[in-house]
């Protein structure tokens, strides 16, 4: 469908700005693994955190497809930014929806201005894919809440100022019995174990939060006590569309390196790009992106309209995390050699793109949903 001009612009930016400034810095985040915390400030003062948060409360007030948009070219730029930019867009979207008006009037604000760095903390030992397997625990008290648990694997647990995490506050409930707190990470009880060193989206920090025994106040808590679970859940969705909009940047990004590539790497006294087994490659590997990004900006269309969107989200997610492997795959294979060695563009791009298939929920778990969604309501059409 075509663009708006609203959409075009909100594209041209983002674009430009993964151009200018993240794309000559990528080979440097990921072999060092560094926090870009520069950039995010930028990105900050350009409006490209909390692209779907209403402007009354400080965000962009644009739709689900400016936000696709928006993490399809950050990701071309490097995936690892674009994570973040998916990570702002998680938590202002629980502020915005779930948050108090002074909870709003504390956090958002300096959220989408980068001024702190959060971190969205659900996933633990034995609650993965399986959330209803948590453990972390908030008790009541006199004065709060008292929080104590641990979690693994949270996006910039290594440098996170703040904390959102779900915890247990009624053992017996099950999924009603969850809450999310926010958590100042400066908090006696808190610590952190170490970074995690992961094969792509390096510059991405990963690690643990354990939580002894902390102290919190009683207006901690985000939204209703018990509904934790399902107002984490309820962000999935967007959060599925993020990812699949990031994984078509990054096979985006794949195309048109080795698009460059074949064009001017000469073997047999031609172009590798005159080979016709080669153009296939190029050919499948278009229309496979196109495919995708159709897919993600439908799925946007139904978040925005009202539609039953799940069906939609888990398709785009899927299709766009595996067709990302499948085609930085194939970038790698245009290549050669040359595309096995670091330093490499397509290299990176491919590890890169083996996470799309793994957070947010596996690719086994999209596949899962969409066949529940079927078996419920039928074939959409």
């Amino acid at each position: 469908m075509p663009l708006s001009e609203t959409h075009q612009e909100i594209r041209r930016t983002a674009r430009r700005f993964a151009n200018e400034v993240i794309r000559p810095q990528a080979e440097a985040l990921d072999r060092d693994e560094t926090f870009p915390r520069d950039i995010y400030r930028q990105m900050g003062e350009l409006g490209l955190f909390g692209i779907t948060a209403p402007a009354e409360l400080g965000g962009a007030g644009l739709d689900a497809l400016a936000y696709a948009l928006v993490m399809e070219e950050l990701s071309r730029g490097y995936a690892s930014v674009a994570d973040q930019c998916g990570l702002y867009e998680l938590i202002a979207t629980l502020l915005s929806v779930h948050g108090t008006p002074d909870q709003q009037a504390k956090w958002l604000g300096r959220l989408l201005r980068a001024d702190f760095r959060p971190a969205y903390c659900i996933t633990e030992a034995e609650a993965g894919t399986d959330v209803s397997g948590i453990k972390t625990t908030a008790e009541r008290t006199p004065t709060g809440w008292r929080l104590t648990g641990s979690k693994l694997w949270i996006h910039n647990a290594p440098v996170a100022d703040v904390g959102f995490v779900l915890a247990r506050t009624d053992k017996a409930a099950g999924k009603r019995g969850m809450s999310i707190f926010i958590v100042e990470l400066d908090r006696p009880g808190v610590s952190r174990g170490p970074k995690e060193h992961k094969m792509g989206q390096r510059a991405s920090q990963v690690g643990g939060l354990q939580f002894d025994a902390v102290e919190l106040p009683a207006d901690a808590m985000l939204g209703a006590e018990g509904r934790g679970f399902h107002i984490m859940m309820s962000a999935l969705d967007k959060g599925r569309v993020g990812i699949a909009a990031l994984a078509v940047g990054i096979a985006q990004a794949g195309l048109e390196a080795a698009l460059d590539y074949a064009k001017t790497r000469r073997q047999f006294g031609q172009a590798v790009a005159e080979f016709q087994g080669l153009q296939w490659m190029l050919a499948d590997m278009a229309k496979e992106i196109t495919a995708a990004r159709l897919l993600v900006h439908n799925a946007a269309e139904a978040l925005e309209t009202g539609r039953s969107a799940t069906i939609y989200c888990s398709m785009a997610k899927c299709f766009a995390g595996d067709m990302a492997v499948a085609q930085t795959a194939n970038a790698v294979q245009i290549f050669g050699g040359s595309g096995y060695i670091r330093g490499f563009e397509v290299e990176r791009l491919y590890r890169d793109a083996k996470i799309t298939q793994i957070y947010e929920g596996t690719n086994q778990i999209q596949r899962s949903i969409i066949a529940r969604e079927l078996l419920s309501h039928g074939v959409p059409g």
